[in-house]
């Protein structure tokens, strides 16, 4: 395993973290057994950060980590997240602190390395949309993991990337978050490079150079695009992450991706990792395994070769083309 340093936070985080969310499922969608083989592996790899969220199976995900960390004596660092309801007429400071506990009495432990904001931004409030003004307010969100972080609840407080340009540079350059969780894969590369105006999929306006200037640990998530770009094998668990993605686009993008890819070394998800990986920019890749042998899978390309060239020029052609706006 190699290892790179987390923004500000100063830590050295393993190039594939394990995530334990709803689309790869190892954690929630299996047996215990099967859920500790895969954790093995993981701490024999020298992965040294797992990702979970309260939503991650309606708290099955923690509850299984408060229980097989233990047994394996294993204490990565680890993060979870919570979510806001602006609707809600709880202070916001209520909702975190509530969401918070239960998380911690689920894992079982007193403290987390990183909490996440895990709401999409904006600029205005929606169903689960959150305003930005509403983080960096006086008495928002930020004032609050400001407190949770003095009290020694968490060491380290981020978000996740999602929404729209404009919102996540606020976000990053307001000096009050110490990561982000940013949406970076091969079908949309819009969070590391500049894309063709009128982008069909979503633009996150290169998200990581803002992280990079202002010293923003960067974790990738969707790295497989909830697994479309790993296998034409639909689980039904492919959920699109933002709101303008649908199924039969993403497909689209997928297969004229694995063209650009065909002469690479590996499998799909390992081409797929290497490329996130070629960004130092990038601190640790977010790998949700469905099954034992895709910690194995994963980890084992980080020592593989990047792109060749041909395959960075067939990429790059088929961005500057927006997939031929999926013609």
């Amino acid at each position: 395993m190699k290892y790179r340093r987390l923004g500000r936070t100063g830590l050295e985080v393993s190039e594939i973290v394990f995530g334990a969310g709803w689309v790869g499922g190892v954690l929630i969608h299996h047996d215990a057994d099967i859920g500790r083989e895969a954790l093995r592996r993981a701490r024999a790899a020298g992965i040294n950060w797992i990702d979970t969220a309260p939503s991650y199976g309606d708290g099955v995900s923690e509850r299984a980590l408060g229980t097989l960390l233990p047994e394996l004596e294993w204490d990565p660092y680890l993060s979870t997240k919570f979510h806001v309801d602006p609707a809600s007429e709880l202070p916001v400071h209520e909702q975190i602190g509530r969401s918070v506990a239960a998380s911690l009495a689920r894992l079982g432990r007193t403290s987390v390395d990183l909490l996440q904001l895990h709401n999409p931004l904006g600029a205005e409030s929606g169903s689960r949309r959150l305003a930005v003004d509403r983080v960096l307010e006086p008495g928002g969100v930020a004032d609050a993991l400001d407190d949770l972080k003095h009290r020694g609840v968490t060491r380290h407080v981020g978000f996740t990337a999602n929404g729209d340009a404009a919102s996540l540079e606020r976000m990053v350059a307001s000096g009050r978050f110490d990561t982000a969780q940013v949406y970076y894969n091969l079908l949309n590369p819009s969070a590391g490079r500049v894309v063709p105006a009128g982008w069909s999929a979503m633009d996150f306006g290169d998200v990581l150079a803002r992280c990079a200037e202002h010293d923003v640990g960067a974790f990738v998530i969707r790295v497989m695009a909830a697994g479309v770009l790993a296998t034409p094998t639909r689980t039904g668990r492919e959920i699109p992450m933002y709101e303008s993605a649908d199924m039969a686009s993403e497909e689209t993008r997928a297969r004229a991706v694995w063209a650009a890819i065909e002469d690479e070394p590996g499998s799909r998800a390992q081409a797929a990792i290497r490329f996130v990986l070629g960004d130092p920019r990038v601190g640790g890749v977010l790998v949700g395994p469905h099954l034992p042998e895709h910690v194995s899978e994963a980890a084992a390309a980080v020592d593989m070769d990047l792109f060749a060239p041909g395959t960075e020029t067939a990429l790059a052609r088929l961005y500057a083309n927006d997939f031929g706006r999926l013609s």
